[in-house]
């Protein structure tokens, strides 16, 4: 690498991006001691929990409702991002990338890709929630297992295809900090403006912004609807997938307010005070609110345990399979009891059936 290119990365030049970026992640000690903390809990807890969750639905489950597939799907998505965050641990306490090129760009594009995945799931689990609510009588003919089993196959795709920019938008560089040292970073490699505004402006859209409008705009049919109708129990699968949208939210938040942020600075000419005020949020942030961002797919197994407890002392290590179970007992004007009630408010006799005995 040429001495021109070295001091690119570290100081700011007309027209050049990613000069901020290449040191966003790894040039405070703090933020990458606080990101590799956060990411170790996240590892030990992630882990084993969504294993669990998927032992739980493929061992123990062998009719399952709509959502209880898409539940198994968000726990895979989630268990292969928790696997994947050693690399990142390493790579926040060493501060420095020691993975090779190849590796700087698959774990990148894996990780964005399971981000486009959690939010999808998560949206088409509160359009399945709207449908069977509002249109319970045509539940059986949109929402068929065969439909849903190909949304998701079309939502995977979908994901590998616009997770691609984080691939192309990536490589290992070498950077020098304020003692001469020299390391490599495993940083965006933005050669124009554009590029860096498409990026992060299209993530923070596609991953955040229009899932999220759908889901509200599902919530929001789903309590007028009820509040036209005289069947207004509270169950506790409305509660359990609300939270598990609010959470989502609320952990990745933070990561997209910095795109936003990164996006805005680069409208500003590299010399101005404004920019130089933006870079220095990003820049220590960046690490901080990926970590962040991680807990969202160790939050979810918390979630299920707390909301499936009263089945632990009865069902032991089976209570997970049991709570998720309840999705093809909980249908349209069912009497709620304890045995009935599971993750789903309204999924219908077509989704799976009822089960034998609440067997688990």
């Amino acid at each position: 690498m040429s001495n021109a290119t070295r001091s690119r990365l570290t100081i700011p030049q007309n027209g050049t991006v990613g000069n901020h970026e290449d040191r966003s992640v790894v040039s405070n000690d703090f933020s990458t001691t606080l990101g590799a903390v956060i990411l170790g809990l996240v590892f030990l807890l992630g882990v084993p929990g969504n294993l669990f969750i998927v032992w739980s639905i493929l061992a123990r489950i062998k009719r399952r409702s709509v959502t209880t597939l898409l539940i198994l799907n968000l726990a895979c998505a989630d268990g292969l991002l928790m696997v994947l965050t050693i690399f990142f641990i390493v790579y926040l306490t060493m501060q420095t990338w020691v993975f090779g090129d190849a590796m700087c760009k698959c774990l990148f594009y894996l990780c964005n890709a399971n981000m486009y995945a959690s939010i999808f799931l998560i949206t088409l689990m509160s359009v399945h929630r709207m449908v069977a609510v509002v249109m319970p009588r045509s539940l059986s003919t949109l929402v068929s297992k065969k439909v849903v089993r190909r949304v998701i196959w079309c939502t995977w795709v979908l994901v590998m295809l616009i997770a691609i920019p984080s691939l192309v938008f990536r490589d290992v560089r070498e950077d020098h900090d304020e003692k001469n040292r020299t390391r490599h970073v495993c940083a965006p490699n933005h050669t124009k403006p554009t590029h860096e505004r498409f990026q992060y402006a299209f993530e923070t859209v596609s991953g955040f912004i229009l899932p999220y409008t759908v889901i509200i705009t599902c919530y929001v049919l789903i309590l007028r609807r009820l509040r036209q109708t005289k069947f207004r129990r509270t169950v506790r699968s409305e509660k359990l997938i609300l939270a598990i949208v609010v959470m989502f939210g609320l952990f990745w938040l933070p990561y997209h307010v910095i795109n936003m942020i990164q996006v805005a600075a680069q409208w500003y000419d590299p010399k101005s005070p404004i920019r130089e005020k933006l870079d220095n949020i990003t820049r220590p942030s960046r690490a901080v609110t990926s970590a962040l961002a991680f807990i969202s797919s160790c939050a979810n197994p918390i979630l299920y345990t707390f909301a499936g407890k009263s089945y632990i002392k009865k069902n032991g290590f089976a209570f997970m399979a049991r709570l998720f179970e309840g999705t093809s007992l909980d249908q349209t004007g069912t009497k709620k009891t304890k045995e009935t009630v599971g993750l789903s408010t309204l999924d219908s006799a077509n989704d799976s059936g009822p089960l034998q005995n609440g067997r688990a």
